[in-house]
């Protein structure tokens, strides 16, 4: 009985043991030299670091969007619009605008679509403000914020975690400031959240 009883454990744990030991620094994600502090230290921060321009974030959104349908309650998700080149900066003003607005479920979605599969080109203030207003956003709502204050202090913001995160591309996801996880370090956008989600449980251990 004691043997029957050690095996039936034995078989139990090596699932256990390969799943813990299927991603590792280097496989999977890569481990950020120099933490950074997350905004609430209660939950585990997923950050997604993007570009409306770009076409892996295109590709990544349905599946970020899926993954977000079943956040746990003590994972806090954020996404962070990334300025690595000038044809960026109107990008990630109107995700603030649109955060400042409380309309990013209005914003997000449609403007990753208009880019990517209506072809059109929204790379200045006219252009945004045009589109948010087809969006139902009034355009005097959205100028008043494009160059204010608070964008440009969160432009700010960004840029500086972007750096010290080390992150250089698009998508790529941070969680609790500790890993980061792309599409090439997890071999494909389909397996990032799986990562996301092994890193989510290290943190939680």
């Amino acid at each position: 009985m004691i043997k029957l009883f050690s095996a039936m454990l034995l078989s139990l744990l090596i699932p256990l043991t390969a799943t813990a030991a299927q991603y590792s620094d280097g496989n999977g994600y890569t481990t950020i030299k120099n933490p950074v502090r997350t905004s609430d230290p209660s939950k585990v921060e997923v950050t997604e670091i993007f570009w409306y321009g770009c076409p892996h974030c295109f590709s990544l959104e349905p599946i970020t969007q899926a993954w977000k349908k079943n956040i746990p309650d003590d994972v806090d998700f954020q996404y962070l619009p990334a300025v690595f080149g000038r044809s960026w900066l109107a990008h990630a003003k109107a995700y603030y605008v649109a955060d400042l607005l409380g309309v990013t479920d209005k914003i997000h979605t449609p403007l990753f679509n208009a880019i990517h599969v209506d072809r059109r080109n929204l790379n200045s203030e006219d252009a945004l403000a045009s589109f948010f207003t087809e969006q139902g956003v009034s355009e005097e709502a959205f100028r008043k914020q494009y160059d204010s204050f608070a964008v440009n202090s969160r432009l700010s913001q960004a840029d500086a975690k972007i750096r010290a995160y080390g992150a250089r591309g698009v998508p790529g996801i941070i969680v609790n400031g500790k890993y980061l996880v792309s599409a090439e370090t997890a071999q494909g956008n389909n397996n990032i959240y799986k990562v996301v989600d092994f890193l989510i449980e290290k943190e939680r251990q």
